[in-house]
């Protein structure tokens, strides 16, 4: 599990995409019992990438 903004800097977006990137479906968030604070899945962040990579041609 990540912290929003540790996730922001291994995606290598703003926070404000990041929030934009969980309100649209794009990742996960879990929140742990009697706690604040959100985290995003690794999982969640991995599958992002997985649907969203680009292929190039050599």
């Amino acid at each position: 599990m990540y912290s929003r903004q540790e996730a922001a800097e291994a995606l290598g977006v703003s926070l404000s995409t990041l929030k934009r990137l969980v309100k649209n479906g794009h990742l996960r968030i879990s929140k742990p019992n009697g706690m604040r604070r959100v985290f995003i899945t690794g999982e969640s962040i991995l599958a992002m990438l997985a649907d969203t990579a680009v292929e190039r041609e050599a």
